[in-house]
């Protein structure tokens, strides 16, 4: 299958669903921040254990979707 004219890669990229709040950690059942898509399925981490096996998964990683810049604190005077 391939892409048509209009659609741009940007569109693709947007499509990917947000993590929400019912969206756990699988190592520790904290909100996840990341989803690591594999060949095999996906994983979701927090931000620290996205941080601990992420060099581990290496090229197993078909896709990498982090959302950790939302921990910051945007409104900070």
């Amino acid at each position: 299958m391939s892409n048509t004219a209009t659609e741009a890669p940007e569109t693709m990229i947007d499509s990917v669903t947000a993590l929400g709040a019912l969206d756990v950690c699988d190592s520790c059942g904290a909100q996840a921040y990341v989803r690591a898509t594999l060949t095999s399925g996906e994983l979701l981490f927090c931000g620290h254990h996205a941080a601990k096996h992420r060099e581990s998964l290496g090229d197993k990683v078909v896709n990498w979707h982090d959302e950790t810049s939302r921990l910051r604190d945007d409104n900070a005077s």
